[in-house]
């Protein structure tokens, strides 16, 4: 009898959580289809805010798989002074606010080496290059965390067998560490890359909101909900929405064939 009860409350509380997000969802559609726009839609802006999202995402997640890689394996595989400190700092941009986060770039683009960055390279503050530092700095430490687990989890009687073998370091990590780790290095960059994704905070800060220009899908939405466009806001979290589903289904499906791999080789 308890254990049905017990069976019953976790159930029960499974459904109290899909309902309300049923309902979140439910209630975009309502206002998509009750509501109208104000002024016409322009579908240029939405192609735009779609454009500059995917481009900026993909730019930034590929920077931060770069160098996430090294750097998880560095923490996971080896010890060294102060690892504990650098391991917990690398968690400040997952714990610190986005716009805390945001406002912290910016200072740093007041500074010589922010100034001569944007003197000598490209201009960040206020332009496109800003989205993408922006994402950057806001994904790469839960990039790191993501593959340091990846690579923890592989067993290390491989590398063991490998080193007796006469292999180096390097080759172990370029011929076994990596194979081994392919499918949780694309899972960790598709998560990474939701997360640019759905990234405003820090972004608007360093970037702006400037229609057409710095205008990605969050900011998008921000704009539409401040001048009382319901309607083009509501289109834009249904299409965040249908992006994010999206690359959760992928996750998940990529995660159970993973499982079932180690499973079977087990």
């Amino acid at each position: 009898m308890k254990n049905k009860i017990f069976k019953f409350l976790l159930f029960f509380l499974l459904l109290i959580i899909l309902i309300l997000f049923f309902n979140l969802i439910l209630s975009i559609i309502i206002e998509i289809i009750n509501t109208k726009p104000i002024r016409k839609i322009n579908y240029n802006e939405i192609f735009f805010a779609i454009k500059i999202t995917i481009f900026t995402a993909t730019i930034s997640s590929v920077f931060a798989i770069i160098f996430a890689i090294p750097i998880a394996y560095i923490l996971a595989k080896y010890n060294f002074p102060l690892k504990n400190f650098i391991d917990s700092f690398l968690y400040l941009p997952i714990i610190i606010s986005p716009i805390a986060l945001g406002a912290m770039l910016l200072l740093f683009f007041s500074l010589p080496i922010g100034k001569f960055i944007e003197k000598n390279f490209f201009n960040v503050v206020f332009e496109v290059p800003g989205i993408i530092f922006a994402q950057f700095v806001v994904i790469i430490g839960i990039a790191i965390n993501l593959l340091k687990t990846v690579f923890e989890y592989i067993d290390p009687e491989y590398e063991n067998i490998a080193k007796t073998l006469g292999a180096s370091d390097f080759y172990i990590f370029l011929k076994i560490i990596l194979p081994l780790s392919k499918n949780g290095i694309i899972t960790s960059f598709l998560l990474i890359w939701a997360r640019a994704i759905g990234e405003f905070g820090a972004s608007v800060i360093l970037a702006g909101a400037t229609t057409m220009k710095t205008e990605t899908i969050p900011v998008a939405i921000f704009l539409n909900f401040a001048s009382g466009e319901l309607h083009t806001a509501s289109i834009l979290i249904l299409i965040a929405l249908f992006i994010s589903i999206s690359i959760l289904f992928i996750v998940k499906t990529l995660y159970a064939k993973n499982k079932e791999a180690i499973r079977q080789n087990g």
